[in-house]
C-alpha cells in the first residue's frame, strides 16, 4: 500500500504564488533570476546570464544557508536533484520522493509533500530523483515506484497521481519531467531488468496520457529487424535523464539507454535500435522524426542518456542549429539537430573499443574488443568517459565543458543469462579487476597514470580540448557556467569548486563534506546571486560575503 502524507510548515496553504506559464518557460533565459527547469532552459546548456559573481570576486563566496534533507532508511538513497527557483521560492526533491518548498534566500522551509514509494520499487542504482518540472502553479514529480504526481506549488497539496509503470517488473522513474506546451514528458528507467523502454506525454491538467513512443520497435514497425528474433521484448533501451526541446522545430530530443542484456549481445543480433541513441520526436504527437545511434549493438553498458545540449553555431561559415553530445562511449559529437546529420566526432577520453568514426559517425570497431568469458579490458569503462552528470556550453567562451573520467577502463566479462521478470538481466559483469592493473574505487586504471576525474573544455567546432581541471578522484558532479565566465562543479573528493571558464584556473573551493552527485544551479533574489548544489544529504546555497 502506498502511503502519502502532507505536512504544512510555517505558512498557511495558498499564500505562496507560483504562476509559470509556458511562455515564461520558453523565455527562461530572459529571467536568469529564476531556474525554471532541470537544465535551466530548453537548450539544456546549464548556462546562466547572471554576472554578479565573477572570476575576480569568486574568492568571497561563502555559505548562506544549508538545508538538511532526511537521510532516509536506505543506504542507497542519494541526493541527486537539481532545484527549481521561481520568484524567490526554491523547490527540490528530498530523496527519494519528497517535494520541499524553501525560501530561496534563507532556506526556511515552507512546506513538504511526503511520498512513500512502494517497497516493490527497485531502481538499479540508488533511490534517487533528479528533480521537478513546473507549469502554471503545479509541480510534477516522477517516482521510483512508477507514479507521476502533480502537486500544488503554493501549498504542497496533491492534485493528481497516476500509475505509469510496474515497479515489480523493474520499471522506475528517476528523471525530472520536461514540460512542453500543455504536456509533461517522462521516460522510464529499468534497462538492467530487461524492460521495454518508452517515452510518454501526459496532459498537465489531468494526467491523461497523450502519446507514447517505445524506444524498441515491435514487429511490423520500422527498425524491428535490428533485433534478432524476439529479443526486442526485453531489450531495455531506458530513458532516465531529461531531454531538450527546440520550439522552432517543435522537436524534443532524448537520449536512450543501452540494450539488454547489457554485456552479452549473442541473443540480440543487429544494431538494436533505438538503444544507445538520440531520438528526435514531434512534441505534439511523439512521432519519430530522426535518430542517431552512437553505439550500435552496445555490449559495454554505454547508455546514451546524456543531456542533449542545443546551440546555434557558425559552422564552417554558415549558421547552423546543432546538438552537442559528450557520450558515455568516449566520443564527443556534433549533430545537426534539424536532420540528425553527423557533423563531427572525436574522442575526449581514451577509447580502445573503436579506432574512430566513419563519415556517417558510425564507430569503426576494433577486432576482439568485446566482452569475453575470460574478460576483456576496455577503455572507457562501463561508467563511461562521462555519464548522466550534466555538461555545460557557454556562448560567452564558445566552449563545451564535460565532467569526465580519464584513463578509466573496465574488465568486461560475458556470462549467460535468461530473462526473468523483475530480476537483473546483465549477461555479465563490468567492473572486475584485471591482474596487474591498478584498482581504485573498484575501477581499473592504467599503471603509468592513475585514473582521475576532470572537467575538460572542448572546442565544439574542432573537438579539440582547450584545457582541463584535474581532480584526485573521479567525479559525478554536473557543470554550471555563467556569463561572467565562471564554471561551478564538484567531485567525489567532497569539494565544490569555482573555476575560470576561460582557462580552468581554480578560483575558490569549499568543503561540503560529501561527494557532489548532482548538478549546480544559480538564481537571484532581491538582486543577490546564489549558487546552490546538493552534496551528501544537504543542499548548500552560496553567495558573496556582504
Amino acid at each position: 500500500m502506498i502511503r502519502r502524507t502532507l505536512v504544512l510548515i510555517l505558512i498557511a496553504a495558498g499564500s505562496l504564488q507560483a504562476q509559470v506559464s509556458f511562455d515564461r518557460i520558453l523565455r527562461a533565459n530572459q529571467e536568469p533570476q529564476n531556474w525554471l527547469m532541470y537544465s535551466g532552459t530548453f537548450l539544456s546548456q546549464r548556462h546562466s546570464q547572471l554576472t554578479q559573481i565573477t572570476p575576480t570576486n569568486a574568492k568571497d563566496l561563502e555559505p548562506q544557508w544549508i538545508f538538511q534533507a532526511r537521510s532516509g532508511e536506505a543506504s542507497n538513497t542519494k541526493f541527486e536533484a537539481t532545484a527549481l527557483v521561481v520568484d524567490g521560492v526554491l523547490y527540490t526533491v528530498q530523496p527519494p520522493n519528497d517535494i520541499v518548498a524553501l525560501d530561496a534566500a534563507t532556506g526556511r522551509q515552507y512546506w513538504i509533500y511526503s511520498y512513500a514509494p512502494s517497497p516493490l520499487a527497485r531502481p538499479c542504482c540508488g533511490r534517487v530523483n533528479r528533480g521537478l518540472a513546473i507549469l502554471g502553479d503545479t509541480l510534477f514529480m516522477a517516482t521510483i515506484d512508477g507514479q507521476l504526481i502533480a502537486v500544488d506549488a503554493k501549498s504542497g497539496r496533491p492534485i493528481w497521481n497516476i500509475a505509469v509503470v510496474k515497479p515489480d517488473a523493474g520499471y522506475a522513474l528517476t528523471l525530472a519531467p520536461l514540460v512542453v506546451k500543455d504536456k509533461v514528458i517522462i521516460g522510464t528507467a529499468g534497462g538492467e531488468y530487461g524492460i521495454r523502454g518508452f517515452l510518454a506525454a501526459f496532459e498537465a491538467k489531468t494526467g491523461k496520457e497523450v502519446w507514447r513512443f517505445y524506444t524498441i520497435p515491435k514487429p511490423g514497425e520500422p527498425a524491428n529487424n535490428t533485433w534478432d528474433k524476439d529479443s526486442w521484448e526485453h531489450g531495455g533501451a531506458p530513458v532516465w535523464l531529461t531531454g531538450s526541446y527546440d520550439p522552432d522545430l517543435n522537436l524534443t530530443y532524448w537520449g536512450i539507454g543501452n540494450p539488454g542484456s547489457d554485456y552479452n549481445g549473442d541473443e540480440r543480433g543487429g544494431d538494436n535500435l533505438y538503444s544507445s541513441s538520440v531520438v528526435a520526436l514531434d512534441a505534439d504527437t511523439g512521432k519519430l522524426k530522426w535518430y542517431f545511434q552512437f553505439t550500435p549493438h552496445d555490449e559495454f553498458d554505454y547508455d546514451s542518456v546524456q543531456i542533449p545540449v542545443l546551440a546555434d553555431l557558425d559552422w564552417q561559415g554558415s549558421p547552423r542549429k546543432v546538438m552537442l553530445w559528450a557520450n558515455r562511449n568516449g566520443f564527443f559529437y556534433v549533430l545537426d539537430r534539424t536532420t540528425g546529420k553527423f557533423l563531427l566526432g572525436k574522442p575526449f577520453v581514451d577509447v580502445s573499443w573503436a579506432s574512430g568514426l566513419d563519415q556517417n559517425g558510425r564507430p569503426i570497431r576494433v577486432h576482439g574488443k568485446v566482452p569475453s568469458r575470460e574478460g576483456t579490458l576496455i577503455y572507457p569503462g562501463n561508467q563511461g568517459g562521462t555519464n548522466w552528470y550534466s555538461p555545460s556550453y557557454s556562448p560567452s567562451t564558445g566552449l563545451f565543458y564535460i565532467p569526465s573520467w580519464a584513463n578509466y577502463s573496465t574488465l568486461y566479462v560475458k556470462q549467460d543469462v535468461d530473462y526473468v521478470e523483475g530480476l537483473r538481466f546483465g549477461g555479465g559483469t563490468g567492473n572486475g579487476p584485471k591482474a596487474g592493473a591498478v584498482v581504485a574505487g573498484g575501477f581499473n586504471y592504467r599503471k603509468e597514470e592513475e585514473g582521475f576525474g576532470a572537467v575538460r573544455a572542448i572546442d565544439p567546432r574542432t573537438g579539440d580540448m582547450k584545457w582541463q581541471f584535474k581532480m584526485s578522484d573521479v567525479t559525478d558532479a554536473g557543470v554550471l557556467t555563467t556569463a561572467s565566465d565562471l564554471l561551478f562543479t564538484g567531485g567525489r573528493e567532497g569539494y565544490f569548486f569555482a573555476l575560470d571558464a576561460r582557462n580552468g584556473n581554480l578560483l575558490w573551493k569549499f568543503t561540503v563534506g560529501a561527494p557532489v552527485v548532482s548538478g549546480p544551479m544559480t538564481y537571484s533574489v532581491n538582486g543577490k546571486q546564489y549558487v546552490a548544489v546538493a552534496a551528501g544529504s544537504s543542499l548548500f546555497a552560496f553567495a558573496l560575503r556582504q
